[in-house]
Parts: structure tokens; C-alpha cells; sequence
């Protein structure tokens, strides 16, 4: 299994990162890709890289809900930043109404500059989408014509809303532990949605799937993803692993 999005660099896990690297792998968790949040939190993500080089790699973006009235520092940094280091992607960015709708202009603006620097790289970038769906379709659709290609990170709509990304561009869909939630719709259609197209990831430490909801949430819950869509998909866990680590492996690691 590969878990494409994962915070397992923050201070939550600081004091246990040998334990938990050690859990994930007799899960079953052959590596985690680290996305990046902010200025503070790409130091974190290198010194876990560097700790654990062959285990995990690195996103480098700048999330909407740091995006404020100082966006073009934050953006000046992430510039300054991205032929610094070896990335797999770019991200996360994207767009989130969800808390508040201040810098909703400021916040287009650092996600269409994101997709520009990820299409000049060659680079997959991974979509925070909350309550902004048809601000990020909005945004996308000006790329029309150029190579667009990433994951829309824990995606939770319909095969609908899936169809409308993949006009668009090579899009992935991250399904965590959402999934698992007995008040969850999506997964009711999200077989629709072929399989080929599905990437694991856990968010952690957040959206901790069932049956572990309501704590901190670490890739080594993954199987419980996996699980869930071997029911949604009706194939087997292994086949599920298999595709997905076939797909992330697609998606970040064998492009030119």
C-alpha cells in the first residue's frame, strides 16, 4: 500500500516516528508521500524525509487556509523553494470555504499560480477541494488545452463530479477514511468511478477511519480503507492494493 497523503511529520507523531515508520510497515505500507501545508511545516517535512529517505517523499505547496493577505510572500517562498528539492508533486493546494470566504480571490490565485509552476515542472499536484467545488472546476478549466494532472485529495462527491475533473486533466481520486463513516453517501456510488483511477491515502493525523474514529489517525490504518473499497469495488483486498500502488506509482513516480 502506499498512503499519497499524509501529515505523519507533524508534532503529533514526534515523539514516536521510528515506532510508527515500524507500524506502517508490518501493515503493509511500503512508503508515504508527505504533502507540504506551509512555510513552518516544510522544515518538518524534510527532517522526516531525510530520517526515513527510501520510506516517504515530498509535496511542496502552500494550502488555501494559509492563504491571507500576505499570499504573494507565501507564494515568493514557494518559488524560491521549488527547484530546491526533489518532489513528487505539487500540493496541497486548492481552494477552502469551508471556515471563512475572506480571501476567496487571493486563494484562486495562489492555486492557479501552483498549477502553472506544476505544469512548467512536469509535475502532479494534489487538490484540496472544501466547499469550493465549483471554484476549482472554475480554475481548472482556464488550463484547458495544457497537460493537467494530479489527485483530488480526499475526495468524498459522485461519479458526476469525478467525470467533470477527468475532462479536465489525468485525475486520481484520494479515498481515506471518509469511506469507512456510516453517515457517508459517496461510497454508496463511488464503484461507479473506476477503480484505475483510485489512490489510498489517510490524511493522518486526521479522518481516522472506522473502526478507530475518534483518534489520531496514522497509515497503518490504511487496511481498513482497503477493506471498505474491496466491498464498494467488489474484488479482493489484495486487488485493491495492488491497483492503488499501481496507480500511485503512475500518477508520481513513472512520468518523464
Amino acid at each position: 500500500m502506499i498512503d499519497t497523503h499524509s501529515h505523519i511529520y507533524g508534532s503529533e507523531f514526534a515523539s514516536e516516528q521510528e515506532e510508527l515508520v515500524a507500524r506502517c510497515k508490518n501493515a503493509g505500507v511500503e512508503h508515504v508521500i508527505l504533502p507540504n501545508v506551509d512555510v513552518e511545516s516544510l522544515k518538518e517535512i524534510r527532517e522526516f524525509h531525510n530520517k526515513f529517505p527510501d520510506f516517504t517523499s515530498m509535496m511542496l505547496g502552500i494550502h488555501p487556509t494559509s492563504i491571507g493577505e500576505d499570499y504573494e510572500n507565501l507564494l515568493d517562498f514557494f518559488d524560491s523553494e521549488v527547484d530546491s528539492d526533489k518532489w513528487v508533486a505539487i500540493g496541497e493546494t486548492g481552494i477552502d470555504l469551508y471556515w471563512d470566504k475572506t480571501y476567496l480571490k487571493e486563494q484562486k490565485i495562489a492555486f492557479e499560480h501552483q498549477i502553472d509552476v506544476a505544469i512548467e515542472k512536469n509535475l502532479p499536484f494534489c487538490i484540496h477541494c472544501r466547499d469550493s467545488f465549483a471554484e476549482i472546476i472554475d480554475s481548472l478549466k482556464k488550463f484547458k488545452g495544457k497537460p493537467l494532472r494530479g489527485v483530488v485529495h480526499a475526495f468524498s462527491l459522485y461519479p458526476e463530479n469525478a467525470r467533470q475533473y477527468l475532462e479536465l486533466g489525468d485525475f486520481y481520486f484520494g479515498i481515506g477514511g471518509v469511506v469507512t463513516y456510516k453517515n457517508a453517501k459517496f461510497p454508496d456510488r463511488l464503484g461507479e468511478i473506476p477503480l484505475d483511477r483510485i489512490l489510498l491515502e489517510t490524511d493522518a493525523p486526521y479522518l481516522t477511519p472506522v473502526p478507530h474514529r475518534g483518534k489520531r489517525n496514522e497509515p497503518s490504518y490504511l487496511i481498513h480503507v482497503v477493506d471498505k473499497l474491496s466491498q464498494v469495488y467488489g474484488v479482493s483486498a489484495e486487488e485493491i492494493d495492488i491497483k492503488t500502488t499501481e496507480n500511485a506509482k503512475r500518477l508520481f513516480f513513472y512520468h518523464d
